[in-house]
């Protein structure tokens, strides 16, 4: 079995992240600052070096104004 990071949906939520933060016209340090991290912390969460739960996945949806299941691979 495939670790979940390495996972096809893994690959596509953090692809849709990346998506949606540029359609949101914002840079890695402004989207940091909306949610209160690093932008080494968006950095390692677009690349896909660090796995997002679903608290931390439903404030991205928020700061990037796309629902929920914008970002889960159906």
């Amino acid at each position: 079995m495939t670790k979940a990071i390495y996972s096809k949906d893994h690959t596509y939520t953090v692809a849709r992240l990346k998506k949606a933060r540029r359609e949101a016209k914002l840079n890695q340090t402004e989207a940091a600052e909306l949610l209160r991290k690093t932008q080494s912390h968006i950095s390692k969460v677009e690349s896909g070096q660090r796995r997002i739960d679903v608290v931390s996945l439903k404030e991205f949806a928020k700061i990037y104004k796309k629902s929920f299941g914008y970002f889960l691979l159906l």
